[in-house]
């Protein structure tokens, strides 16, 4: 898979300043469905971006993605804009791209000890 030149701007932005806050979580759209005429709520877009705001409280920009099913936010808005009480249902739609479980569980457990197999030259 070609990598996308969005991603590719964001990665040299983030990797090359060493600023993480860049980088894009990816959910589902779905995701905004909570907020949908629940009072105090107010979701706006455009093609490309869109805000979710509640009346004055916090509010969150987020990109609009894959034909409307997906949205994206900097894990800096995702960790300082977006309330505590919110993250968890938001985690819950979040989506990517096929990882290796193995990794994710040594990434998230680090020092544990995991057989997947041989090791091998790639």
């Amino acid at each position: 898979m070609e990598p996308t030149r969005e991603a590719q701007l964001i990665g040299r932005r983030s990797l090359g300043s060493g600023d993480p806050g860049l980088l894009q979580m990816v959910f589902s759209s779905e995701v905004l469905a909570q907020y949908r005429g629940r009072p105090g709520f107010s979701i706006i877009r455009s093609n490309s971006a869109g805000r979710l705001r509640q009346e004055g409280g916090w509010s969150l920009d987020f990109g609009v993605s894959g034909g409307d099913s997906l949205v994206h936010a900097s894990w800096r808005d995702l960790t300082t804009r977006l309330p505590a009480v919110e993250r968890e249902a938001w985690a819950a739609w979040a989506v990517s791209h096929e990882l290796s479980g193995g990794f994710v569980q040594m990434q998230l457990n680090p020092g544990s000890c995991f057989d997947d197999g041989d090791i091998r030259p790639w």
